[in-house]
């Protein structure tokens, strides 16, 4: 095995610890409730919590990848999002806990899958990436897949606190692996002294005759000249990173309403019990992991054969959120399992395509010196999805006349964002044409030698 694969199997398990931490309390969520005497939008302000440092610690350690390499990142990461579920062994520990120790938990996992795609993009050179980012992304639908079932057995014989016990001692085993085997890649970008200097105030790298509105549309005509840095303004305000990261967004409200309220939802509404629940939800997430390997594997093809590299990279992935958009609008409207369970495990799971159109769209139009930043301002803005969905839907259901009633207008509220954000993206997410126009080249010079 080569080590660019083996370190990707690594980060693999890695991103399926990480989605297995997030996935734990939409699990436990009924049983804590039950112990806590929590309505549905307090339960929401606790998944909430999560995301209060996410997005803002995946920027600042995002930004640390310019002065620090990716491999000791990650181990840091890992070992205090561990930490972070051990202290809800303890019996005595309460709501307030559970609060404080989901704040550290985001803020630890908030860095974590851009960090981990800046890690693994320095194994390979851009027309290898499609694939290795759809395996990560992979391990976040693996990471619930086996955490659904696996833990809601724990749940039912050990206890909720149980669960959280499990999954900090997994992340430990994993930094152990970590220490031994990773490394960083040779098409690693350099860091400390010999890391370009922050592009964010400068007008060098992109020519003058290029205007700030031009670089702020991907209307502008193309270029190929090279740079190591652009405006970092450029970069975030083009129609390119806009689109992906608004679909992201929408893509990650709809995977958080999946892992906080779908037990609950099929508890409550549909009247299962936690072990069936835990079944379907770890089903859908394969589901969804299916969904991106298939997608990386074509991507993957298609580049190497060479097809039209100029056809909107987000015009695919945005009619397939279209497509999901409809299927939760059906789904959250219908009575019937015999159509829900299809609508869960197949047609809502395309939506996820988004997160590696935009990963990799965004990772194509930044110079690998600013990857990891550009990766961390992505990771900023879907991660707000996570932490508004939980709040809005449990508020949404507490105040409406029937518990059915509100969850049915939550599923109708994600349809139309999906709607929305997948229309956008399949007209102005072109990561192609952007990063001609701002000088970023596909393989820098120095970075020529495919790696295999």
């Amino acid at each position: 095995m080569s080590a660019a694969w083996r370190t990707t199997w690594l980060l693999l398990a890695f991103m399926v610890v990480n989605f297995a931490d997030k996935a734990v309390l939409g699990l436990a969520g009924p049983e804590i409730r039950a112990d806590f005497d929590l309505t549905r939008q307090e339960f929401g302000t606790a998944q909430s919590a999560f995301f209060a440092l996410f997005s803002v610690a995946a920027l600042g350690v995002s930004l640390l990848t310019r002065r620090v390499r990716t491999t000791p990142l990650l181990l840091v990461l890992v070992l205090l999002w561990s930490a972070a579920q051990l202290p809800m062994l303890w019996s005595a520990a309460g709501f307030g806990t559970l609060l404080a120790t989901r704040v550290l938990l985001g803020a630890a996992e908030g860095p974590s899958a851009p960090v981990a795609m800046h890690h693994v993009h320095g194994w390979f050179p851009q027309r290898e990436r499609a694939l290795p980012t759809a395996v990560l992304l992979f391990g976040a639908a693996a990471g619930v897949a086996v955490a659904a079932p696996v833990l809601s057995w724990v749940i039912t014989q050990w206890g909720w606190r149980w669960s959280f016990g499990v999954v900090g001692l997994v992340g430990l085993v994993w930094a152990a692996a970590w220490l031994i085997w990773g490394s960083e890649g040779p098409l690693a970008p350099p860091v400390g002294k010999k890391a370009p200097a922050p592009a964010a105030g400068e007008r060098s790298a992109v020519p003058d005759s290029v205007s700030p509105r031009a670089m702020a549309s991907d209307s502008a005509s193309p270029r190929a000249a090279a740079s190591d840095s652009v405006p970092l303004r450029a970069i975030l305000l083009s129609g390119t990173f806009a689109t992906a990261a608004f679909g992201a967004f929408a893509a990650y409200w709809l995977m958080s309403t999946l892992l906080t309220w779908t037990p609950d939802y099929l508890e409550s509404v549909v009247g299962w019990d936690l072990n069936r629940a835990g079944t379907l939800v770890g089903v859908g997430a394969l589901a969804n992991g299916a969904v991106l390997l298939v997608h990386g594997l074509i991507a993957q093809r298609s580049a190497r054969r060479g097809a039209d590299r100029r056809l909107p990279a987000g015009a695919g992935a945005g009619l397939l959120m279209v497509v999901s958009g409809c299927a939760v609008a059906l789904f959250g409207t219908v009575d019937s399992m015999w159509l829900k369970v299809p609508l869960l495990i197949g047609p809502i799971t395309l939506a996820m395509v988004m997160f590696a159109v935009a990963t990799t769209a965004c990772a194509r139009i930044a110079p690998p010196a600013q990857r990891g930043v550009v990766l961390g301002v992505l990771t900023f803005v879907y991660a707000l999805g996570g932490i508004l969905s939980p709040l809005v839907l449990g508020g949404m259901v507490d105040r409406a006349a029937t518990v059915d009633t509100g969850y049915e207008q939550g599923w109708l509220l994600t349809a139309g964002l999906l709607l929305t954000a997948g229309a956008l993206a399949a007209l102005f997410c072109r990561p192609e044409t952007t990063a001609d126009r701002l000088g970023v080249p596909e393989v820098p010079a120095a970075q020529a030698p495919l790696v295999h």
